[in-house]
């Protein structure tokens, strides 16, 4: 297969035209397998020497045919194979119409694939990039075909898309022209925000409402905690978070972005003639019965305003801890220490890694009307029946620090502090701890060893560390595989379980298909990966020496500590998240 060169997209009698060839060279320095410099002397070789290029670097040492043949056996359609005509460059009218109706339409965004050919039960699809073997898999599994790949420009997938399936996705079309509202989206709280007026009617417009309301009750109904709303130069998309990863959903049209984002801001309280300034708003909607509050943030890019819309439903969330992915030893463990009269419950992790969701599991587990619990929060995400529960407003001195001083004025028994930041507010929370309260905390660490030492690199005294706190919990959040497409997963790759320190003996593996339901991922819902160190005897001492993390870490493994990595491989042995899902998260 000679290498042949990707030509710019041109011009041609009114039509756009598109060269389709593979590139053996850029292929094999997208994987990191061969350097530009020894692509361009293979090149140099083939201009005298009438060889396929993949042979030319084999020859070079460059590359083994192993590597080679591993690489391309899924990008092995050559142009001739699929056009019949070297010779000619691609023209968008050449594209199967029928064909693209056969081939779903979210499956072609979600992948940024086109159809061009089908032969037998041969797909042919055409992709800017390379896609993973669970790309692929998906698509095959969509479409009950063998699926091959052939790279060709990202400008000719765009425009391939759009000449297929439209600008916009039908159903956006249809959403937009409606006479009636898709959803119903309720706002709970009145709309009292000065606007100016050309802007106000503009976002007023039906269809922009019904659009937004669209955009608002299908990321609600497909369990997405963010939209993320991204003006570009010539574009503007929705994304949605959904189970911790992004996920193109649609585009909206460009002329509609103003209006859209101004819409946005009208319903979360916002000043939408401000466009300079990030801002920050909230809203209450009821959407078929489902309340949930919407907490926005604009920031403006080169572009225009992106938007972020945080969603928080309490009816969605679990707070059963024998659900959330403790096992039954940790389980003891953490029921233990949140049962104590006294001292602190550290949770440590990265954001978004579902330490709210296991705090406020905590307090739900111990709220009784027996007991005073009091929370300083940043912000306050879901209200509890019960619960005490302060906002921050450091403008006016509302700080973390200066509301626990007045906690412990406020008779209080349980103490939750959202976030450890800064000496003055760790040294507060640890006295409290001390002169019997109970203090729920939490800090951003890799581990929950290392959480020990950052108190005391923070300046809290060693002594009052190892005094206070009880117990550290690590966590992280993985993808749990689709049940609705859950099959055994017979082969993985031998790479994979090295890195995850596994063998074969440890399976059976399994991983989703991908289906309707979990939207061609494989993944839907998520587990927490938990790591649990109580503060023994033994830790305390070391603490009290200031002995570094890695030597923490030692003596929790000693008394059994089960890491993250640990916690994951258990998840994934016992079928509920896949070899790919601990590796991601988990070091």
């Amino acid at each position: 297969m000679p290498e042949t060169t990707l030509q710019n997209k041109t011009r041609t009698a009114g039509e756009e035209s598109f060269s389709f060839r593979l590139r053996i060279g850029d292929i094999l320095i997208k994987q990191g397998l061969v350097t530009p410099e020894q692509v361009e002397e293979a090149l140099d070789v083939q201009k005298s020497l009438p060889k396929r290029l993949g042979d030319i670097l084999i020859d070079l040492g460059a590359i083994s045919r192993e590597q080679l043949e591993e690489v391309l056996k899924n990008y092995n359609a050559t142009l001739e194979e699929v056009w019949g005509d070297p010779s000619r460059d691609i023209e968008l009218s050449d594209l199967d119409q029928s064909l693209a109706k056969s081939f779903p339409e979210k499956l072609a965004r979600l992948f940024k694939v086109v159809p061009i050919k089908r032969e037998e039960n041969i797909l042919y699809v055409a992709s800017a990039d390379l896609l993973p073997v669970s790309s692929l898999d998906y698509i095959r599994f969509a479409t009950g075909f063998t699926v091959t790949v052939v790279l060709t420009s990202e400008d000719f997938v765009e425009s391939a898309l759009e000449y297929l399936y439209g600008s916009s996705s039908e159903v956006l079309k249809e959403i937009i022209g409606e006479e009636e509202e898709h959803e119903a989206v309720e706002v709970i709280e009145d709309e009292d925000v000065i606007t100016d007026s050309s802007e106000a009617d503009l976002a007023n417009q039906a269809p922009v409402i019904r659009l937004v309301n669209y955009i608002i009750s299908d990321a609600l109904s497909k369990g997405a905690s963010d939209i993320h709303m991204e003006p570009y130069e010539k574009r503007f998309r929705v994304r949605y978070r959904i189970d911790g990863v992004l996920h193109e959903q649609i585009e909206v049209p460009f002329r509609l972005r103003d209006a859209v984002i101004a819409r946005t801001k009208i319903l979360s309280h916002m000043d939408i003639v401000e466009r300079r300034l990030p801002q920050d708003g909230r809203a209450k909607v009821r959407i078929k019965g489902r309340e949930a509050d919407l907490r926005v943030s604009t920031i403006p890019t080169i572009f225009g305003e992106k938007v972020v819309l945080r969603i928080l439903e309490k009816a969605s969330l679990t707070f059963d801890l024998k659900l959330l992915g403790f096992n039954e030893k940790q389980l003891a463990m953490f029921n233990e220490a949140i049962e104590r009269p006294y001292g602190m419950v550290l949770i440590t992790g990265p954001t978004g890694s579902g330490k709210t969701t296991t705090l406020y599991s905590a307090l739900s587990k111990i709220n009784n009307p027996d007991i005073n619990i009091m929370t300083i929060e940043d912000p306050v995400e879901y209200n509890f029946e019960g619960i005490n529960q302060i906002q921050t407003k450091e403008d006016i001195g509302l700080t973390f620090a200066a509301a626990l001083r007045s906690f412990l004025r406020q008779d209080p028994d349980v103490i939750l502090v959202g976030e450890i930041r800064d000496l003055e507010t760790a040294d507060i929370a640890i006295k409290a701890a001390l002169t019997g309260h109970l203090v729920f905390s939490t800090l951003h660490t890799n581990d929950a060893p290392s959480t020990v030492t950052r108190l005391v690199d923070m300046g809290v005294e060693p002594f009052l560390v190892s005094s206070s706190v009880h117990l550290v919990v690590a966590q992280r959040l993985a993808r749990k595989i689709c049940k609705y497409c859950k099959e055994e997963y017979r082969d993985p790759p031998p790479e994979l379980l090295e890195r995850l320190g596994i063998t074969m003996e440890d399976g059976p593996f399994y991983h989703g298909r991908g289906c309707s339901r979990c939207n061609h991922t494989g993944y839907k819902g998520r587990i927490a990966f938990y790591e649990i160190m109580p503060v023994s005897p033994a830790i305390g001492k070391l603490i009290v020496q200031k002995a570094s993390a890695d030597r923490v870490f030692e003596q929790a493994l000693e008394e059994g500590l089960v890491t993250l990595r640990q916690s994951g491989i258990e998840k994934m042995k016992e079928g509920i998240t896949s070899p790919e899902e601990v590796l991601r998260v988990t070091v």
